[in-house]
């Protein structure tokens, strides 16, 4: 298993209303914590004034790491619906928000489920779902006439170089599919002077 489905890019504004409730879905990809808080609070600095920001999120190769919240409504009624759309889209890295805009008509746990789950199932439709390979980064230390050899084996396995410091000892940050890991290390362990590590 090296590669996951996730979305290309973020989904914004898609409007589904139920009983003069507005539901507004925001879907963004996410990669790790920080990203995953730099998207929510965009989203509740665009809507202050909402009644809810009830979102779900899964991140990890498996979806291991997830979180449903309900923000507010019934438990259960809105972050477990949008979650179970991200389970039902098979997809991971992708954090779905739904925003609430109360309409002056109580909708009920049953009506509240309905409403969170077709608007994450609407905004991820909208979404364009793509097949991503997980990759891991290199740092590796050559010396200065090695440098082709290493290049020619980099555009090999088809790294992209980060960073390359060309001195006197070269280091060189790239990054590479992680299913070829194991097939680069063979190569950089047979070549003299060379040292390198794995980063992430």
């Amino acid at each position: 298993m090296f590669e996951y489905k996730t979305i290309e890019k973020p989904i914004q504004d898609i409007l589904l209303k139920e009983k003069g409730s507005k539901f507004i879905g925001f879907a963004f990809p996410v990669n790790n914590e920080k990203e995953l808080k730099e998207a929510l609070e965009q989203v509740r600095a665009e809507h202050p004034k909402a009644t809810h920001h009830c979102y779900a999120f899964r991140m990890g190769l498996e979806g291991e790491n997830y979180r449903a919240n309900d923000d507010g409504e019934p438990s259960g009624s809105a972050g477990l619906p949008i979650y179970n759309q991200l389970l039902a889209h098979e997809v991971t890295n992708v954090l779905v928000i739904s925003v609430r805009y109360y309409g002056g008509t109580k909708l009920g746990v049953s009506g509240l489920v309905k409403a969170y789950k077709e608007c994450a199932k609407i905004t991820l439709e909208e979404a364009n779902i793509i097949t991503k390979e997980l990759e891991t980064e290199i740092e590796i230390q050559f010396n200065f006439n090695q440098q082709n050899t290493i290049f020619t084996l980099l555009s090999k396995f088809d790294a992209k170089v980060l960073n390359f410091d060309a001195d006197e000892n070269c280091i060189l940050t790239a990054s590479l599919k992680l299913a070829q890991k194991e097939n680069i290390s063979d190569k950089l362990s047979e070549m003299q002077y060379v040292s390198f590590e794995f980063t992430d």
